[in-house]
Formats: structure tokens, C-alpha cells, sequence
């Protein structure tokens, strides 16, 4: 049965990984550290998926770039305490090493630094899995289209052929701008009406559901 796609590409944190609380608690106490303006839930969750620069100029607008730094560092002290408390979705693991198998390419665009994403692979074992990998602190930070045009372009793949596959707004409108197909996932940090509004072509509510979309529809 001919194919609909050869590349696909998994953001990380909320889609893979089951980070997205850690990550939005670990926002909001790098903020309380330095008695900094707190964000809600909901606003360090949309921040999810972009650079830490990124973030941090969406949930403290106020604060000078050369601060940025001092929060970042907060934040990181907070994300590596909870590190053990992350774990990728139930069946990813499978489900990633058979998508490799089964001869599509695969690939990762993530908000996350590469030292992130590094320790990250190298926790769950699937860094060999991966053909190739992007993150924020190598160029441009989503929604620019940047990271998907760079796996596209290293790894020969048409916009046609290739699936982005994110939990935020941010991956949809990164997919739109590089003119590639988007496919949803409602169970990470951003609701499913945001998703829906970047046309992706479903949403879906597990990584079960996830899987088995792919393997009707990839």
C-alpha cells in the first residue's frame, strides 16, 4: 500500500514525553524565585515548544533580555528536579522503533536546547532512533518554519511527504509556514480548539489514537 508521507516529524515535550506540567510548574517557580510576576497555568503552558528566550519574553514582557538569563537558569534547576517525575507516553517507545522499522524517516523539532533534547534521548533510549533532530538554540525558534526546513532539506524529503506531529499551536503554525501537513495532538499542553484551528489534518486524544492514525493514514 502506497505511502502518504516518508518524514515525520514529533515535537517533544506534550507529544513524546509527558513534560508539560513539569515544564509549566517549573516556569512558574523560576518566576516566584525571583519574585517575578507568576504566570497562570494557561500562559506557561502556551509557551510550551518555543525557545526559553522565546517564553520568556511572553510571559514576563516587563523583563529586560539581559534578565533572561537569571530565570532560565531558575527554571532549569526546577525542570532537572522533577527530571525521574517525566516519562514518555505509555507506548512511545514501541511505537517509535516500529515507525523506523517500517522504513519511515524520522524526526524531532523541539523548543528544547540541545543539551536538553541530548539528555533527554539518551534517558529513553531512543536517540538511534531518530534520523535526524533540531532545537531552538540551533537557529530559528518555532513558529518560524526554520527547523522544518532544515530536516527537510538534510534529510531529502518533500513538503508533501513529510507530517508535522505537535501538541501546540506553535508546531501547526510552523508546519503551515513550511507549507507541510500537520496532524495534532490534543493531549499535551494546548486545547484541542486551538489545534483545530490550524487545519491539521485530525486531532487526536491519546498516543494510542496517535498511533493508529498513523498506521491507517501515514
Amino acid at each position: 500500500m502506497p505511502r502518504n508521507f516518508e518524514l515525520l516529524v514529533f515535537d517533544w515535550d506534550g507529544t513524546l514525553m509527558d513534560s508539560a506540567a513539569a515544564i509549566s510548574a517549573s516556569l512558574q517557580s523560576a518566576c516566584r524565585d525571583l519574585d517575578l510576576p507568576v504566570p497562570s497555568e494557561e500562559q506557561a503552558r502556551y509557551v510550551i515548544g518555543l525557545g526559553l528566550n522565546d517564553a520568556m519574553s511572553h510571559i514576563l514582557p516587563g523583563l529586560a533580555p539581559s534578565d533572561y538569563p537569571r530565570v532560565v537558569e531558575r527554571y532549569r534547576i526546577h525542570f532537572l528536579r522533577q527530571d525521574s517525575a517525566t516519562s514518555l507516553f505509555p507506548g512511545v517507545a514501541e511505537a517509535v522503533a516500529e515507525l523506523r522499522e517500517e522504513g519511515f524517516m524520522l524526526a524531532v523539532a523541539t523548543g528544547k536546547s540541545r543539551r536538553g533534547l541530548e539528555r533527554a534521548l539518551a534517558a529513553t533510549g531512543l536517540k538511534s532512533c531518530f534520523h535526524a533532530t533540531r532545537c531552538a538554540d540551533e537557529g530559528y525558534s518555532k513558529p518560524h518554519p526554520g527547523m522544518l526546513q532544515g530536516l527537510m532539506e538534510e534529510l531529502g524529503a518533500a513538503n508533501e511527504r513529510t507530517l508535522m506531529i505537535g501538541d501546540t499551536t506553535h508546531d501547526m503554525e510552523m508546519a503551515r509556514a513550511a507549507g507541510v501537513r500537520r496532524l495534532g495532538v490534543a493531549y499535551g499542553a494546548h486545547p484541542r480548539e486551538a489545534l483545530l484551528g490550524y487545519d491539521p489534518l485530525a486531532c487526536v486524544d491519546d498516543f494510542n489514537d496517535l498511533r493508529h492514525w498513523l498506521a491507517q493514514n501515514a
